[in-house]
């Protein structure tokens, strides 16, 4: 490839991961706020939209927070594999079965430390959800581009 259609790449990658990630954060907030209460009334959805969070105690927050993280990563990286599949990379390095296993795996290390940061920035620092959230996105995004380009798909 190209540095050009690398750029290319690299953006549609962008494009897929926003809608991926758009997915996670819907999926995670609707998790925080109704299943596994772990928003606190200064998150910023919890006042862009008016909600009432429940209060929980800082464990209860940071367990809370990780279980409905591990829920929003399930939807969300299979939006993220069918967009990858469809529209960035070039599948076929693999069986479909080896490529879809390899895609979660490695998705699935990055969440789970993208999670455990989390989980450490809630309950060690009391950091508020919205960002040791998006601390855990950061840390995903990083990971899987290099492996999902150089390891799973052709290019």
């Amino acid at each position: 490839m190209s540095s050009g259609e690398n750029l290319i790449q690299f953006i549609k990658y962008g494009i897929a991961g926003g809608v991926a990630t758009l997915t996670h954060i819907l999926i995670f907030h609707l998790c925080a706020w109704r299943l596994f209460p772990a928003l606190q009334a200064d998150d910023h959805l919890v006042r862009l939209c008016h909600l009432s969070p429940r209060p929980v105690s800082e464990d209860e927050r940071a367990r809370n927070s990780m279980i409905s993280n591990l829920i929003a990563f399930v939807f969300a990286n299979m939006v993220a594999y069918i967009s990858n599949v469809l529209w960035v990379f070039t599948p076929g390095r693999h069986h479909i079965i080896v490529e879809i296993a390899l895609f979660y795996a490695v998705s699935g290390i990055s969440v789970a430390l993208g999670t455990g940061f989390m989980g450490l920035l809630i309950k060690r620092f009391g950091m508020l959800t919205t960002y040791a959230f998006g601390a855990n996105i950061v840390a995903a995004v990083l990971i899987n581009y290099a492996m999902r380009k150089f390891f799973i798909f052709q290019g």
